[in-house]
């Protein structure tokens, strides 16, 4: 084993074995949540201590386009890319020995690229470290599978089973649904174990040909990693088997919307013990402070966790769907729910983001909502009993209004850094406008001969 290999985790040098490494993928996610980078032969990869990019490919839109640069706009200066050597894993769809290692961006002085997801959330985190507290998330990870969809006009329908039918809606929990497209699953699981990913479950979710993964709680920056890495290893276990998996928010009209739900709880660094309960196991005022900064400000964070236009079709009443900022126990109908739990699990579950949201920033944003109520100490509005799809006054219903929120938000701008939200504003403004010269069949169909 050559000296760099000593430095993988476990998992890695499990995956190599006694085989030769062939070829090292070194990756970083963009705004969108896009794996960017570069790939190159394995000895070339331990020649080298960092890698060059340049800051651009934070501008870049999920069309490809270029939005607007607020800073070096001219020169694209080139970042230096180090690897991060604990998220070096394998890619075991490929056909060689190839590793794949998530790279942190820093500026040509050595400082933290301030716009790039993973270090957004890395300085959200450390916010709560210099408090005294270690923040732990727990996501929850939903998704389509679906037929091979190669012509954008066509809407999207589900997988053909094995039973040679369509997966069906309306069967959550069901076994047998699961079952359906078991081989796709057995591949996740494979993928998974060859990349030290731990599962904590997989089920049969409402809509047709959907399923939710869940993951154990941990460190935000490692999870936000995995969800990073998982839906790669999702797509290419779906491509195995001719379906695609898909993380957009509302795929197929009619069904239920994909969630990325993150549960959330904060420990004293020292005493390890959860702040929201308290030493009878009773609920805290940081309890309610902490719930308060999610309905104070995550208005202005939904720009982060419904990132495009499809995002918003989500939120509509009794589609298992938040569609305001109200929390309550055990209650799926808010947004916010806090799930049973012993005092030492205490939690609260923000059901706001999207699955087509970046990890990195969805987590971040949840984090940042958070550490501002506790700062802030405003407490909660009152719990909320009963159905909770009544209004949806707290969330905007579009990509510009918000944007227009976030931008009208000097707290949660400052705590999430006001670079990366002018980039990120640049960005999504873009989309927005491209999205808005599309002119959609319901125009052609109702306008066309009707007006």
């Amino acid at each position: 084993m050559s000296k760099w290999t000593e430095q993988l985790p476990e998992a890695a040098r499990d995956y190599i074995g006694n085989r030769r490494v062939d070829e090292v993928e070194c990756i970083i996610g963009d705004i969108a949540g896009v794996a960017r980078g570069k790939a190159m032969p394995a000895a070339k990869f331990a020649k080298q201590t960092n890698y060059f990019l340049p800051n651009s490919i934070f501008l870049q839109t999920i069309t490809g386009e270029w939005a607007d640069n607020p800073f070096d706009a001219f020169t694209e200066p080139d970042m230096i890319l180090e690897p991060d050597w604990t998220t070096a894993t394998a890619a075991p769809w490929t056909a060689d020995v190839t590793l794949q290692v998530i790279h942190d961006a820093k500026d040509q002085e050595g400082n933290p690229v301030p716009y790039a997801p993973r270090n957004v959330l890395r300085r959200i985190v450390k916010l709560y470290n210099d408090q005294g507290w270690t923040p732990v998330v727990a996501p929850e990870m939903e998704f389509f599978l679906t037929a091979r969809n190669i012509d954008p006009n066509l809407p999207v329908i589900p997988p053909m089973g094995r039973s040679g039918r369509r997966a069906a809606g309306k069967q959550a929990y069901s076994l047998s649904a699961v079952d359906e497209y078991g081989k796709v699953i057995d591949d996740i699981y494979d993928f998974a174990e060859a990349q030290g990913l731990e599962i904590d479950g997989i089920l049969q979710e409402g809509g047709a040909g959907q399923v939710e993964l869940n993951l154990a709680h941990g460190d935000p920056v490692r999870l936000a990693d995995d969800v990073f890495f998982f839906k790669r290893l999702i797509r290419e276990a779906a491509l195995r088997h001719d379906c695609f998996a898909t993380f957009m928010a509302k795929p197929i009209a009619g069904e239920p919307g994909s969630a990325m739900h993150i549960h959330t709880s904060v420990v004293d660094t020292k005493t390890g013990k959860n702040i929201f309960s308290g030493p009878k196991g009773v609920e805290t005022p940081a309890f309610f402070d902490f719930i308060g900064g999610l309905q104070n400000h995550l208005s202005a964070g939904i720009a982060l966790l419904a990132p495009y236009v499809n995002s918003y079709r989500r939120y509509v009443p009794d589609f298992a769907a938040p569609i305001n900022l109200e929390w309550g126990r055990d209650n799926r109908t808010t947004g916010l729910r806090v799930p049973i739990s012993g005092p030492s699990a205490r939690r609260v579950e923000n059901r706001l983001p999207g699955m087509d949201c970046n990890p990195y920033l969805g987590i971040a944003a949840t984090l940042a909502c958070g550490y501002l109520g506790l700062m802030e100490k405003k407490g909660a509005r009152p719990e909320f009993t009963g159905s909770a799809y009544i209004d949806n006054e707290d969330i905007p219903v579009n990509l510009g209004d918000a944007l227009d929120i976030l931008d009208e938000d000097e707290a949660l701008k400052e705590v999430m850094g006001v670079e990366f939200v002018k980039v990120y504003d640049s960005v999504k403004r873009n989309e927005y406008k491209e999205f808005l010269q599309v002119i959609s069949p319901w125009e052609r169909e109702h306008l066309l001969l009707n007006v």
